[in-house]
C-alpha cells in the first residue's frame, strides 16, 4: 500500500468517524426545545445567583438558550414547573415535599406529579439578622415584632411563620423580596429579617456592609422544638466568621435542595444538564461557594420525589443505587 493510499484512507476514516459523532450529537439533541426556562427565587438570594450560574454554564456547554427567571421561590417554582411553565427549576425539600404530596399552600390538594428530581444543590441554613440598635438579639426577641421572611411564595416565607408560631411567638410577617428586605431593615422600616439562602447569604452582607447588625439564630432548645415538629428539616451549625458579625458557631435548622424539571423535558437534555452541574465544580463555586455541596453523592439525600430519567441514566452511569421509590414510572414500565 502507497503513501498515497494510506492517507486517502486515513482521511475516510476520519470523515466516517466525524459523520459518525454529528450523527450521535443530532440524536442526542433530538426532541430538544430552542429554549428553556430556570426557576430561580427572588434577586438577592442564592437561588437568583445559582440559578442564573447555572443557566448562564448550560447555554454555554450545550449551546440551548438557557435563560433565568426571577419566582417567589421554592414553592412556587413546584408549581410552575408543574404546570409546565417552567422547564426547570429549583426546591427546597420541604416545600418539595408539601408540592408532592397536595398540601402546597399555593394549590392545595394538588399533587405535583409532573416534577422530577434532578441534581442535589447544597443545604439551605436559615439564619435571620437585625441591627445592632434594635436589641434584637436572638430569636426571643421577635415577639410583637414585624420580621421580613422573603416572598410569599418561598421556602423561608413558607416555613418562618410556621416556626415562630410553634416558639409561641406572636411575629408579624412581611414578605417581599430578600434585596428589599434588606433595604427595609436599614431603613427601620421592619424589626429584623429571616431568611434562608446557601451560606453566605448575599442579603446578610449587604446590610452589614452599611451597617453595624447582629446575625443570630436559634439556642439549641429552640432548634430541637422545630426539628422535633418538622421532619422535613434537619440540625445544621454555621460555622464562626461566616459573617463579619458573626464571631461564634450558630445553631440552627436546615433544608436540602434539588435541581428540578418538567417530567416531559428529553432524557438526553437533562442527561446533558447533570453532566454539566456536577462535572464543572471549579466553575459552579465561581458561581456561589454552596455548590461545595453540589456533588453526586448527594443524591440520597432525595427520598420521595421520583428523579428524571435523565438524573437515573446518571447516576446509574455512576454506579449508584437508587431506591426504588424514587425511580419515576417511565422508568418502571
Amino acid at each position: 500500500m502507497n503513501l498515497k493510499t494510506i492517507l486517502c484512507a486515513g482521511v475516510a476514516v476520519t470523515a466516517t468517524a466525524l459523520l459518525a459523532m454529528s450523527t450521535a450529537d443530532a440524536q442526542d439533541k433530538k426532541g430538544w426545545p430552542s429554549s428553556v426556562k430556570v426557576g430561580t427565587a427572588s434577586q438577592g438570594g442564592t437561588y437568583f445567583i445559582y440559578g442564573a450560574g447555572w443557566a448562564n454554564l448550560v447555554q454555554e456547554k450545550l449551546g440551548i438558550n438557557t435563560s433565568s427567571e426571577v419566582t417567589g421561590g421554592p414553592v412556587q417554582n413546584m408549581a410552575l414547573v408543574n404546570a409546565g411553565d417552567l422547564q426547570f427549576g429549583m426546591t427546597t425539600m420541604g416545600p418539595g415535599y408539601d408540592g408532592w404530596v397536595g398540601k402546597s399552600p399555593i394549590a392545595p390538594g394538588v399533587e405535583m406529579k409532573n416534577v422530577r428530581a434532578t441534581f442535589p444543590m447544597y443545604m439551605t441554613p436559615f439564619q435571620l439578622i437585625s441591627l445592632a440598635d434594635s436589641g434584637i438579639k436572638g430569636v426571643k426577641d421577635l415577639d410583637g415584632k414585624t420580621v421580613g421572611v422573603g416572598p410569599k411564595g418561598g421556602t423561608p416565607g413558607t416555613y418562618f411563620p410556621l416556626w415562630f408560631k410553634e416558639l409561641g411567638l406572636n411575629v408579624k410577617p412581611q414578605y417581599g423580596g430578600a434585596s428589599d428586605l434588606a433595604g427595609q431593615v436599614q431603613d427601620g422600616l421592619i424589626d429584623a429579617f429571616a431568611f434562608g439562602a446557601g451560606l453566605p447569604i448575599a442579603a446578610f452582607a449587604q446590610i452589614e456592609a452599611q451597617a453595624s447588625a447582629n446575625v443570630f439564630a436559634f439556642t439549641t432548645d429552640e432548634q430541637k422544638k422545630i426539628v422535633d415538629a418538622f421532619p422535613s428539616v434537619s440540625p445544621f451549625t454555621i460555622p464562626a466568621n461566616t459573617y463579619k458579625s458573626q464571631k461564634e458557631d450558630q445553631h440552627t435548622i436546615a433544608m436540602w435542595n434539588f435541581g428540578i424539571a418538567h417530567k416531559d423535558m428529553p432524557e438526553s437534555l437533562v442527561y446533558e444538564v447533570m453532566k454539566v452541574v456536577l462535572e464543572n465544580p471549579d466553575r459552579m463555586m465561581q458561581i456561589h461557594k454552596s455548590a461545595a455541596d453540589t456533588k453526586v453523592e448527594n443524591y440520597k439525600n432525595n427520598s420521595f420525589m421520583w428523579f428524571h430519567p435523565g438524573a437515573v441514566r446518571y447516576y446509574k452511569e455512576k454506579g449508584l443505587t437508587l431506591d426504588q421509590k424514587v425511580l419515576p414510572p417511565e422508568n418502571k414500565g
